[in-house]
């Protein structure tokens, strides 16, 4: 007994739109999605390094990297 009006609806050609800009289509149950990282921008596929601080980390521990190089010049 098949039970009807259970699935979502599909969209084959759904438009997948990344942060970077890069726009393609597939196949989804959604017809609009909105991603931040993409085959075009993430690092395992451009082979470039990008960096996402989350709220300044970052440059705190290149902070505690400097200061630590400092001490040890200073001492020795």
């Amino acid at each position: 007994m098949a039970k009807k009006d259970i699935h979502p609806k599909y969209y084959p050609n759904a438009k997948v739109k990344c942060s970077c800009g890069n726009e393609f289509t597939v196949g989804s149950t959604k017809e609009n999605i909105e991603i931040e990282v993409c085959s075009a921008c993430h690092p395992v596929f451009t082979g470039k390094q990008k960096i996402l601080d989350a709220m300044g980390q970052i440059q705190k521990f290149r902070n505690r990297v400097e200061k630590s190089a400092k001490i040890k010049k200073s001492k020795g």
